[in-house]
């Protein structure tokens, strides 16, 4: 990252208590950022390493499918800080289910978790970010929001919250908010756990052959809150080792040997 790069002085993290949520918070609060950290689960320990470090973070208690919520913890931040320059949306949830095997109800609840959450929450931040001189919302999707991917309820979330992302740039460019989404393909987090089969089968898709790290998916998130992109809105930062890209053609070509 360049020396000149900056960010916002107050940053909301949603599924911060945890997994690539508390990476970024904590990476974020190394680069001097002060983090609101989210969570429906409690994210003190996280805080409590942050301010260890030096850093400067705080726990709100977030149902991001609780639209008053959002309002509630807004209104911590305008009352506690009195600002708030970034929002990264990365609460969500992943279930491996084929079409005709997803039961209603995880149907509804990974919509109202992945898509209905960061809809709240880009209408509940919109007015403090505004009042703060602008900002930049970066929504957690992933390429499963970019091809035919096998879950419906996790596809359609994402797919959801790329065109979600899209609309709210519009919307928002006039309050000098910006919002990108990143799509990150294999990393190694709790959303995989026990998907061991799945992965190594993946894997042999993927251009770099590899999953990648947290701190690659932290990376892109950072560079889209920054005073480095701030001509960059409505768009999606793909960090998925050439999966989706070349992925097809890289596996056929592996198992068949034609260039070799």
């Amino acid at each position: 990252m360049s020396e000149s790069m900056t960010y916002p002085g107050v940053v909301l993290v949603t599924g911060g208590a945890a997994g690539m949520g508390a990476h970024h918070a904590r990476t974020l609060a190394a680069r001097g950022s002060h983090v609101c950290i989210a969570d429906v689960s409690d994210s003190s320990g996280v805080v409590d390493d942050i301010v260890s470090a030096g850093g400067s973070a705080s726990a709100h208690l977030l149902d991001v499918t609780d639209a008053d919520a959002w309002v509630r913890v807004v209104d911590e931040i305008r009352t506690t800080r009195g600002e708030l320059g970034g929002l990264v949306n990365n609460a969500g949830i992943s279930r491996r289910l084929e079409f005709m095997d997803t039961p209603n109800d995880i149907w509804e609840l990974t919509m109202k978790i992945n898509l209905f959450g960061p809809f709240y929450g880009m209408k509940a931040v919109a007015p403090l970010m505004r009042e703060s001189g602008g900002g930049s919302i970066v929504n957690i999707s992933s390429i499963a929001g970019q091809i035919g991917y096998f879950s419906p309820a996790y596809s359609s979330s994402k797919w959801g919250l790329t065109g979600l992302s899209k609309s709210a740039a519009g919307n928002f460019a006039q309050w000098g908010i910006r919002v990108n989404s990143v799509h990150p393909g294999l990393v190694g987090t709790a959303l995989l756990g026990g998907a061991n089969d799945f992965v190594a089968a993946s894997l042999k898709s993927v251009p770099f052959g590899r999953m990648g790290t947290l701190d690659e998916i932290t990376e892109a998130v950072l560079f889209l809150l920054s005073n480095s992109s701030t001509y960059t809105t409505g768009t999606e930062l793909t960090v998925d080792g050439g999966l989706v890209s070349n992925g097809l053609y890289h596996r056929i070509i592996a198992e068949t040997g034609e260039l070799s």
